[in-house]
């Protein structure tokens, strides 16, 4: 989630309304070849995520706002206690927040493990890039992984590596860059040794109302073939319709869809909750709803549980968790904790 607001503005959300076709093209190295990379752990393959041993892997949970509240550590236990098969964690890259210690990203993945839950990590200090003045770059961003390394490598069957969070705003003139960017980050990690599956969000604050991701998706150099591409989704996804129509365009291009993030209700408009989850469900795409607890700043509507408390779901965490579509029905283990 942005600290701020897209401006998302009529014309915007009428592009997106518009039906999704297919991209153009060229077969990419971001799509898997069908090679089985099972010894890497989590891996991509016919556009769609699997562990090593096989077990196809759908995403049911949640974010977690660990950067801004470290102590929240009951966190990782209460959600999992719910339902929940993975967790995306909020840390920092030092530009904004943090820098997370690679200490800390070790107690972090060894909770997820604890709990017997998938790790999402990312780096939020990228959000808005070209329209946000502070936010990093994710050549930055890669920075801090290759940084970090140390509590990333030989966790690949536990934890997957977003890149950065929504690492564009809505300036034309930056997100002309999303895919070279993208791939450039990309080829960095690979060249440091992080064989993990990576998680590449789309821009326009996530929202990716001008196609960028979609549309470019298969342009982004993965060598390993093993990324899966995050949309999120707020404003500019309120009705059945959009949702529909946009993941549709992703499974036509053979590559892997999530919703890193989602909420019931936005500043920037009423997203559907209930055709996001239905329609994931349809097409087993994995979706994260933001966020656990801790909002400020006008949205707190979108905590799930009151005051980091597992025993007070607010009406959104009722939803998300127990509601139709929702977590608790949906949700399977990842295997490796078996």
């Amino acid at each position: 989630m942005s600290t701020r607001p897209a401006a998302i503005g009529l014309a915007a959300a009428l592009a997106l309304a518009a039906a999704f076709g297919a991209a153009p093209g060229a077969a990419d190295s971001a799509r898997d070849t069908g090679t089985d990379t099972a010894a890497v752990g989590l891996h991509v393959r016919d556009g769609r995520l699997y562990e090593a041993n096989g077990n196809e892997f759908v995403m049911r949970g949640v974010n977690h706002a660990h950067v801004w509240y470290p102590g929240q550590r009951r966190s990782f236990a209460d959600i999992k206690a719910l339902g929940a098969n993975t967790v995306r964690v909020v840390l920092g890259s030092g530009q904004r927040w943090g820098p997370t210690p690679e200490s800390e990203i070790a107690e972090v993945i060894g909770d997820c493990k604890e709990n017997r839950l998938i790790c999402v990590l990312e780096v939020h200090d990228t959000t808005g890039y070209g329209e946000e003045p502070a936010a990093a770059t994710l050549d930055q961003a890669a920075d801090y992984w290759i940084g970090v390394a140390g509590a990333l490598r030989g966790e690949e069957d536990h934890i997957l590596i977003n890149l950065g969070n929504e690492p564009y705003g809505n300036d034309a003139q930056t997100n002309a860059g999303w895919a070279e960017d993208t791939s450039a980050a990309i080829g960095r990690l690979r060249a440091a040794g992080l064989d993990h599956a990576l998680v590449a969000d789309a821009p326009n604050w996530g929202q990716d109302w001008q196609r960028i991701m979609l549309e470019q998706a298969p342009d982004v150099e993965d060598p390993d073939g093993n990324t899966v591409f995050s949309v999120h989704m707020y404003g500019v996804y309120e009705d059945a319709g959009t949702i529909a129509s946009y993941m549709d365009g992703f499974a036509a291009n053979g590559l892997p869809l999530i919703v890193g993030e989602f909420g019931h209700l936005h500043s920037d408009g009423d997203p559907d909750e209930d055709a996001i989850l239905a329609e994931a469900e349809a097409r087993g795409i994995g979706y994260l709803g933001w966020s656990w607890s801790g909002n400020s700043g006008g949205v707190e509507y979108l905590d799930m549980a009151e005051g980091f408390d597992g025993q007070r779901l607010t009406p959104w965490g009722e939803r998300i968790f127990n509601g139709p579509d929702g977590i608790a029905e949906t949700s399977e283990e990842a295997t490796v904790y078996e």
